[in-house]
């Protein structure tokens, strides 16, 4: 076998889909894999060349992947595993280390590096203007890993410290009525006014950006490619010229002021 020290793993962010917003280091990473492993579409957005093996595998085995992944690095591969948006963000860089923990501690002397992307909060607020440019946090919507009455807890403190808030996994065929949830519980902190945003497929072909506000959000204009914040009682729009939409701005300053 080969020495495990001369294996390496890098953990590449792909960002949200446009290949304009993948960093120079994360191509090189690509470049130099031998291996590239993930989940099918994202494995399925990089070319096919001599050299380089593709193992694209279904959402749900995020710790088997990594379990392979390490196996192939230890063994002196160069493997780039791969996920939308930024790995560190709920996605594949946390699988990656949990699989490391619990796994082969010669792992442990492994080279693995994390090259971060463009997460789908950022590039969605970049489109719509500056919708997190006061306090925010992010949660996710899917109960796969955590208890469901956690994630109400977490979404309603957060509403009630007034920060943005980014939802990720905002529903699916398997989960369609956590946002709707989600949403009678933000109608209980903000007010009707105050605004939700749904960006859906951020920098690809199929992209919608949508502003409403809380009385008038619905469930049904989100699914799995949607990234959803809700605004802080601060976040307002800038009127343009026409029809153009408007800019979105959650100022930076809070209270007296603001």
């Amino acid at each position: 076998m080969t020495d495990p020290l001369v294996g390496r793993l890098t953990v590449v962010g792909l960002g949200p889909g446009d290949p304009d917003w993948i960093t120079p280091a994360a191509r090189r990473a690509l470049d130099e894999a031998s291996d590239v492993i993930g989940y099918g579409p994202y494995v399925d957005r990089l070319p096919d060349r001599p050299g380089r093996t593709k193992h694209a595998s279904d959402n749900r085995v995020e710790i088997d992947r990594s379990r392979h992944a390490l196996t192939l690095a230890a063994e002196g591969r160069r493997v780039a595993v791969v996920s939308g948006g930024d790995p560190g963000i709920f996605a594949m860089a946390a699988a990656v280390f949990e699989a490391l923990e619990a796994g082969d501690p010669a792992w442990r002397a492994l080279n693995i590096r994390v090259e971060p992307g463009i997460s789908a909060m950022l590039a969605a607020a970049a489109r719509l203007g500056a919708p997190l440019g006061g306090d925010f946090c992010a949660v996710s919507l899917s109960d796969n890993l955590k208890p469901w009455d956690v994630v109400e807890k977490r979404l309603r403190l957060a509403l009630e410290a007034d920060l943005a808030i980014c939802l990720y996994n905002p529903i699916s065929k398997a989960r369609p009525w956590q946002l709707g949830r989600a949403f009678e519980i933000v109608r209980e902190v903000r007010a009707p006014e105050h605004l939700i945003l749904l960006a859906r497929a951020v920098g690809r072909p199929d992209e919608r950006l949508t502003i409403r506000t809380v009385a008038d959000a619905r469930a049904e204009e989100a699914d799995m490619a949607t990234l959803v914040i809700v605004g802080a009682s601060t976040t307002r729009l800038i009127a343009r010229p026409g029809d153009t939409r408007p800019w979105v701005l959650t100022p930076r300053s809070y209270g007296a002021g603001a």
